[in-house]
C-alpha cells in the first residue's frame, strides 16, 4: 500500500492541500511568496505533486523544483516552515506520526532545488 492510499488518496490530499494554504498564507513570513499565482493553479499543482510524491496515480507536470523557486529568496527557514505547516496540517487530518515523518523525508531532497 502507498502512503497515497494510506492517507485516504485523492479526497485527502485535497483536504490537506486546502488546509495547508490557508495555514501557508496565514503566516507572514510565507505569504508572500504565494501571491504572485492564483490559489485554484496553485492547489492544482500542489495536489498533483503531493499525489505524486506520495505514490498516487497523479502524474506532476509542472516546471522543475529549481525552476519555479529561483529567484524568490526562500531560505532554509522558508523552507522548513512550509514542511512544518504540510506536517501540522496530515497531523490535524489524523496521519500517523509516522507517515509524515516518511512524507518529510520524501520532500527533504526538494531542499537543495527550493532554497537559495
Amino acid at each position: 500500500m502507498t502512503i497515497y492510499e494510506s492517507i485516504g488518496g485523492e479526497a485527502a490530499v485535497t483536504a490537506a492541500v486546502d488546509d495547508f494554504y490557508r495555514r501557508v498564507l496565514a503566516d507572514p513570513a510565507l505569504a508572500g511568496f504565494f501571491g504572485s499565482t492564483p490559489l485554484p493553479q496553485l492547489k492544482a499543482h500542489q495536489r498533483a505533486f503531493i499525489g505524486a510524491a506520495l505514490g498516487g496515480p497523479e502524474a506532476y507536470r509542472g516546471r522543475p523544483m529549481a525552476e519555479v523557486h529561483a529567484g524568490r529568496g526562500i531560505t532554509d527557514e522558508h523552507f522548513d516552515a512550509v514542511v512544518g505547516h504540510l506536517a501540522a496540517t496530515l497531523a490535524s487530518l489524523g496521519v500517523p506520526e509516522r507517515t509524515i515523518g516518511e512524507i518529510a523525508a520524501a520532500l527533504a531532497p526538494l531542499r537543495a532545488e527550493i532554497t537559495v
